[in-house]
């Protein structure tokens, strides 16, 4: 039984022992020295108020005879002493012992976890999907052994329960009837709570979120169902936003072969494209291209109709035929797409962003602290000496990999005042940044929360997850219900989000179209949009897919 005490339990009663003992001590000491000392007997009873009076510092009232130097200095450590108990007590003893009774609060075991995610540990990685998980008033379960951070996890509404899986693996009792089971702590804490939760006899899903991807087999070995590297895919994702040959702006776009391009293009507040509606512009009737939508403080929104507004310093989605993109290019501001790529930060993200981009053939250059393998620039990116010796105004972006949020608000900040046109796209650990990050100048910025969230919630969530970012793909139909209407004044964008791009017929591909211009039963329509903008477009215009044969013919205009 007494081995279960805790550490501040043992303190109050070394507390309860040691000041009487020292009381008496003193007592006697005292007693001796009045008598043999001073000449000046004493009773102990005196001998003992006396002591208690000093260590207590509450003072001697009319009794303080003292002649002989022994006796002096016996009083002053004696009095030296009573401080020293007096400061003690409460840091020592009283404080941890009120935290512990406090802590108590906490809980220390499962609730019932039928239907319930168990997260093991709390980090960045699972900001987004938690409030995904209480929005949807969905159940989980927090196990943290960081106690500080598990009362602000309790503060903030979250369900948690402390303790240390190492010192009680028992503290995991239950955990066996849990819906899922998600492993946040580091790889070999992963480890052994997958172990510790088969051994239970847990038979449901266990995803890991690791480090470092060599753990990824021994985790899968020891029962893992899937494991997942979030900072990995994040350096991925922000790799492809500063390259285009990494991922391409919009999926199935070989099949328009030569005839179509996705371009993304800037809006100066001086543009005579800024703030105007795009029914007043005429872009597809004027240029044959086609806006498709506009990133805006790194949401990208499609178009809607001729009523949506273009936002200054927007990012417009545009499609179109090369001749015709570079003459809208003129009316906004070109995003340059030439040049090095300056990645700053040569951490866990920055290096895979780094290594994604040389495996793409791009040109790089890296700024970093420190001088490692792999980083050119060794300086801070928030001195404009380090951005001009990594050269980052002729840069075609700019990605910010630093591991600290301040860090790179300020960063962001910094880079897009020195180059103001360069594209700038930024790495966040916490989702609740991301606003900052925009406001700050980014053109694009994702977390490690938005991340895991989306990998997480398609999982967990099933039908319900979030996509972290939209992403454009076209589609080949066939004419379906547009049979005998103008492609693009048939109400096609405001009904589903998405748009026709171009008509296939015979031999010919047109990318524009006259007034007089009607879908005929055997074309072949190309639609681009989003996944739910397509997929609304199917039903509506009851569009079937056609053959996928690439299309290499001549573009009308």
């Amino acid at each position: 039984m007494p081995q279960r005490f805790q550490r501040s339990t043992w303190r109050l009663l070394a507390l309860l022992v040691s000041m009487p003992t020292a009381v008496v001590i003193f007592a006697f000491i005292y007693m001796f020295g009045s008598t043999y000392l001073e000449g000046k007997p004493i009773d102990y009873w005196s001998s003992l108020e006396w002591a208690s009076e000093t260590l207590t510092t509450t003072g001697y009232g009319a009794y303080a005879p003292w002649k002989h130097p022994a006796m002096i200095l016996l009083v002053i450590f004696t009095q030296f002493v009573g401080m020293f108990f007096l400061v003690l007590v409460f840091p020592i003893y009283v404080l941890p012992y009120i935290e512990e009774r406090f802590e108590l609060r906490l809980p220390h075991a499962l609730p019932p976890m039928a239907e319930q995610v168990l997260f093991y540990r709390y980090g960045p990685a699972l900001d987004s999907l938690l409030e995904e998980f209480q929005r949807l008033q969905t159940g989980f379960v927090i196990l943290e052994e960081d106690m500080a951070l598990a009362r602000s996890l309790r503060d903030r509404g979250y369900p948690v329960v402390f303790g240390s899986l190492d010192e009680d693996p028992e503290i995991l009792a239950g955990a066996e009837h849990a819906r899922a089971v998600v492993t946040n702590a580091d790889d070999h804490a992963n480890a052994t709570c997958i172990l510790v939760v088969r051994e239970r006899g847990f038979e449901g899903p266990v995803y890991a979120l690791a480090d470092n991807p060599l753990y990824r087999p021994p985790m899968l070995k020891v029962g893992a169902s899937a494991v997942f590297t979030p900072t990995h895919v994040l350096g991925g994702a922000l790799a492809a936003r500063a390259s285009t040959r990494i991922n391409p702006p919009a999926e199935g776009l070989h099949l328009l072969g030569a005839q179509v391009e996705v371009g993304e293009f800037r809006v100066r507040p001086d543009s005579p494209l800024a703030g105007q509606p795009l029914g007043a512009l005429h872009l597809r009737e004027r240029h044959g291209v086609t806006i498709i939508g506009q990133w805006r403080g790194g949401c990208f929104t499609t178009v809607k109709g001729p009523d949506t507004r273009i936002e200054p310093g927007a990012i417009l989605v545009a499609v179109g035929a090369h001749a015709n993109l570079a003459q809208v290019e003129r009316l906004a501001a070109p995003i340059r797409r030439s040049g090095p790529i300056v990645v700053a930060g040569f951490g866990t993200v920055g290096g895979k962003v780094v290594e994604m981009l040389r495996d793409a053939r791009e040109t790089t250059i890296v700024i970093d602290e420190q001088l490692v393998p792999g980083v050119d620039v060794v300086g801070n990116v928030l001195e404009h000496a380090t951005l001009e010796r990594a050269n980052a105004r002729g840069a075609s972006a700019v990605v910010l990999a630093l591991s600290n949020d301040s860090e790179g608000v300020f960063a962001t900040a910094v880079v897009r005042d020195y180059a103001p046109e360069v594209p700038l796209i930024v790495r966040v650990n916490r989702a609740p940044n991301v606003p900052r990050l925009y406001q700050a100048g980014a053109d694009f910025a994702l977390s490690v929360g938005q991340v895991a969230g989306e990998i997480l919630a398609y999982h967990l969530l099933g039908e319900q997850a979030v996509a972290v970012e939209q992403r454009l793909k076209f589609i080949r139909v066939g004419s379906g219900a547009l049979v005998g209407l103008h492609p693009w004044r048939a109400q096609v964008r405001e009904r589903t989000g998405a748009a026709v791009i171009a008509v296939e017929r015979a031999q010919n591909v047109f990318v524009k179209f006259d007034d007089h211009f009607r879908v005929e039963p055997d074309d072949v329509l190309f639609v681009c949009g989003t996944k739910d903008g397509l997929n609304q477009y199917a039903r509506e215009f009851k569009a079937k897919p056609a053959e996928t044969a690439r299309v290499d013919a001549p573009a009308k205009t």
